[in-house]
């Protein structure tokens, strides 16, 4: 323990953090700040946003730089740095994938709860044509969106309630989370593969969506967001 921690009371605020590190050479100085960059973001359980690491380094500091330098020594190893929802974060490559399966019955990210084709396909929905409510979703499909098929996407923080729509009885709309970008492994929404260009390549067309069988029937499940508050989604003003 050093002197200063010895000296230093429990109640006692840390000491303040040197940002600038201006008595360091310009290398070492350098080097200190990618290694604080690194050790927040390895400390953290979510991506780590841009506003939050320029708390540790100096003003000037290009944090993008310092990311470029970190991605440059991770180059060799199984786990890469990597932007998503807005931030960064430690992920393993997915080349490792099947050994992590392997070791521990799923690869890294993969705790949440398997989606159906239908919720994948109404969770697809949403992302493309946010924000948009569960009248317009049935419209979409020719059939009605259950509220329990919402409540699902809901309860793995995959969607959430949006701003009111114009419509009659200002119903909610649904907008994504953070949490679907980081678990589709998107940095913003604008990441999306584009909607016509996956129909010109026959990938997708709204007949195959339509065909699919989506559960009906207005489901007393908890939590679709239409008569309570709503929560903050990500939604993004320029057309995807």
């Amino acid at each position: 323990m050093s002197e200063a921690s010895a000296r230093r009371k429990p109640n006692d605020q840390p000491a303040l953090l040197d940002t600038e590190l201006e008595h360091l050479p310009p290398e070492l100085r350098w080097r200190e700040w990618m290694g604080r960059v690194e050790a927040v973001i390895f400390a953290a359980n979510e991506p780590v946003e841009r506003s939050v690491l320029a708390r540790v380094v100096g003003r000037n500091c290009n944090i993008e730089l310092i990311v470029d330098d970190i991605r440059a020594e991770l180059a060799g190893r199984p786990y890469e740095l990597v932007a998503v929802a807005g931030g960064w974060q430690h992920r393993t490559k997915k080349a490792f994938g099947d050994v992590i399966r392997s070791a521990f019955g799923t690869a890294a990210g993969e705790g949440a709860k398997e989606l159906t084709q239908s919720e994948a396909l109404v969770l697809m929905c949403i992302a493309y044509f946010q924000p948009i409510t569960r009248g317009e979703l049935s419209s979409f499909f020719g059939k009605e969106v259950s509220r329990d098929l919402i409540g699902v996407l809901r309860a793995q923080d995959l969607i959430a309630s949006g701003p009111r729509s114009p419509q009659p009885g200002a119903p909610y709309t649904y907008v994504t989370t953070r949490n679907f970008l980081s678990q589709f492994g998107l940095d913003t929404l604008r990441q999306l593969p584009d909607f016509e260009a996956l129909e010109d390549a026959g990938l997708l067309s709204k007949e195959k969506l339509l065909a699919v069988d989506i559960p009906t029937g207005l489901g007393r499940g908890e939590g679709d967001g239409e008569e309570g508050e709503p929560t903050t989604g990500v939604v993004e003003d320029e057309a995807l």
